[in-house]
């Protein structure tokens, strides 16, 4: 089914609702490229095996929980006391420019620029944790 707007005033609706949360499915990223990224910008320092600590700490199901909580690693105070819970919106800001986002945490990475391959990215990592309570 395809919606043809026939007035300014349905085009209207239509940019509306593309901007608003019912049009968040059709922004979601997508998680095998998300993992192609993971590979090639993140798992030099990340494991997604639980409990696996590299340079930093696993991200095996970081995705809707909060922020330097898992076991095993020395989260940087600045992190610590960010109040963080890792969902898209916040995954995408602080992977926008980490240092920016919580100045003074330990990821010395320096983000990633393009919002594709960030949706990506947070799409595998919510793949991961597997479905959300």
């Amino acid at each position: 089914m395809t919606f043809r707007p026939k007035s300014l005033a349905g085009l209207l609706w239509l940019g509306v609702f593309l901007m608003s949360g019912a049009g968040q499915a059709l922004a979601a990223g997508d998680a095998a490229k998300g993992q192609q990224v993971f590979q090639s910008q993140c798992a030099a320092c990340h494991s997604t095996s639980p409990g696996v600590t590299l340079f930093g700490p696993s991200l095996a199901s970081v995705y809707g929980k909060p922020a330097a909580r898992m076991k095993g690693y020395a989260y940087s105070p600045a992190l610590t006391n960010a109040h963080l819970t890792w969902t898209a919106d916040t995954l995408n800001k602080f992977l926008t420019s980490p240092q920016s986002d919580v100045p003074g945490t330990k990821m010395p990475f320096a983000g990633l620029s393009d919002p594709t391959q960030r949706a990506d990215v947070i799409a595998y990592l919510a793949q991961l944790a597997g479905p959300q309570k």
